[in-house]
């Protein structure tokens, strides 16, 4: 995956959608001197290459129906850390997968609509189908502070935290 390197303009852009990703072209294009359609240009480009996504985020504490753990993951081979990585983010209810240091290969933020019983089936199921695991911790979180999310496929499609 190539990445792409954000020129000053880009970098205001997405600082202003950061501030308040509902506001207008008209208003973005005023506050950094350029035209709408270089703003509407700006942001097909950006989303496009894949360096910005806009979208719906929630408070998961401040929603009912949504758990939140963190499962750190030991693969048998190192090898594989790439394609088990991808794996493990296109599961249902992982919101992100990473490649870390430590004592983990992979960590993933899960979010579930079922709570404990959730986590045990993402554990004792979901995980265990993808194969070369050795090893899994989880952790529930109890409390954050900054933390925002965009809904997984299996919590946006599950009625519980509605």
């Amino acid at each position: 995956m190539k990445e792409e390197v954000l020129d000053e303009l880009d970098k205001k852009l997405v600082r202003l959608l950061i501030e308040d990703g509902r506001m207008s072209v008209g208003t973005i294009a005023k506050s950094l001197e350029i035209t709408p359609p270089t703003v509407r240009a700006r942001i097909e480009t950006l989303v496009r290459s894949g360096v910005m996504r806009v979208a719906g985020l929630l408070n998961a504490f401040k929603t009912r129906g949504l758990t939140t753990a963190l499962v750190g993951i030991r693969l048998e081979k190192h090898e594989e850390l790439d394609s088990k990585t991808e794996m493990i983010a296109g599961l249902s209810q992982v919101h992100w997968a990473a490649i870390v240091t430590g004592r983990y290969d992979i960590f993933a933020e899960v979010i579930l609509t079922d709570g404990m019983l959730g986590l045990y089936r993402f554990l004792s199921e979901e995980l265990p189908k993808l194969g070369g695991i050795s090893s899994s911790e989880s952790f529930m979180v109890m409390k954050s502070k900054n933390k925002w999310i965009l809904l997984p496929e299996g919590a946006q499609t599950s009625r519980k935290w509605t």
